[in-house]
């Protein structure tokens, strides 16, 4: 869940040529309590960074995201183990309940340590394993799907989907990779990948100067929305660079909001059953099309935003069908980076 914040936060502890110059000191067995001492200093931020993501649901690591957790409480601990204590709200998507938004929270603690890979990249692993669980929960809110007959049942699907994504994630622990040892190229996966593996993408952006902030595939149903922040923009005179291309469904709604706009929607999103629509203005509306791939670069200022992938007919300018025997769920490869307008 922390994993893109610690990945930024990594190369505060370990930059690319100490970590070439000195990788085989690094590496050595005995030298884990040094290395824990440059990761320990490299996660002072952590819960700031943990709070200001979203954490994207998906039933096994090669699957599409079909859902989003928001962290907005957490505190941590950083002795010889990360400690942490979270929760939020999030929704996500089955094909029992359709829609179900939840709440949920956790607490954990995690052994850490890195390692540098041989070559001349010098990509920065860092691994975090789980060592005691202390505590997960997940509650269901609100389902879409359900006569009043068959609420509990449904409900107690969405509390299994709940155990399943958020209380098993927890226990697999995560890998976080600095590329070249840099903030702008950070990766994560879910589980312990071995020194040098690589978890899929669907973009390959090696070598860019922008910072990514997310490189995923997503699987938006219909009648179903993905709000994908919140994206923070630190510094003046940059843009929010999008790259995406959709199967699946004919067309797909793709918006850029501010984040009160974006977080007023999302609230709604998470209170209702169904999505209604949105009072709310975009900075930008685009249509993406099956087959066709979507380049999109907006100038901001210094804030936070989100991108807004929409399938349903409540909002934007796509009306798809509402057939309950086809559903055209739209799935996106999408890239978001931020860097210097073009």
């Amino acid at each position: 869940m922390l994993a893109i914040a610690l990945g930024s936060a990594l190369t505060a502890g370990c930059s690319c040529n100490p970590a070439c110059q000195f990788r085989g000191t690094i590496n050595e067995p005995d030298k884990l309590s040094m290395r824990r001492a440059m990761l320990k200093k490299a996660m002072g931020d952590v819960c700031k960074q943990m709070t200001t993501r979203s954490v994207p649901l998906r039933l096994s690591n090669d699957s599409p995201v079909i859902g989003r957790f928001y962290p907005k409480q957490c505190q941590a601990t950083d002795g010889d183990q990360l400690g942490l204590t979270f929760s939020g709200y999030g929704y996500g998507w089955t094909n029992v309940t359709k829609k179900l938004t939840f709440t949920s929270g956790g607490s954990a603690s995690y052994k850490y340590d890195f390692q540098v890979t041989d070559g001349d990249a010098c990509d920065i692993y860092a691994y975090f394993r789980p060592s005691r669980m202390a505590s997960s929960e997940f509650r269901t809110y609100r389902i879409e799907a359900g006569a009043a007959s068959l609420l509990n049942a449904f409900t107690n699907v969405g509390d299994s989907f709940g155990r399943e994504i958020v209380g098993k994630k927890l226990g697999e622990g995560f890998t976080v990779i600095a590329y070249d040892g840099k903030e702008t190229t950070t990766d994560f996966a879910l589980g312990i990948l071995p020194l040098g593996q690589k978890p899929q993408r669907q973009y390959q952006v090696r070598g860019s100067d922008r910072i990514t902030v997310e490189n995923e595939r997503v699987e938006i149903h219909q009648n179903q929305r993905d709000f994908v922040g919140p994206i923070l923009v630190e510094k003046e005179g940059k843009a929010i660079f999008l790259q995406g291309r959709m199967d699946g469904a004919p067309a797909l709604d793709v918006v850029i909001l501010r984040q009160q706009d974006a977080e007023t929607s999302l609230l709604q999103y998470y209170e209702q059953a169904t999505a209604g629509p949105m009072a709310v203005a975009p900075l930008t509306a685009d249509v993406m099309r099956a087959g066709v791939e979507l380049r999109r670069s907006l100038s901001v200022g210094p804030g936070i935003y989100y991108v807004l992938f929409d399938n349903t007919a409540t909002a934007g300018q796509v009306s798809p069908p509402n057939n309950v025997l086809d559903d055209r769920a739209a799935v996106v490869n999408y890239l978001i980076q931020i860097g210097d307008p073009s």
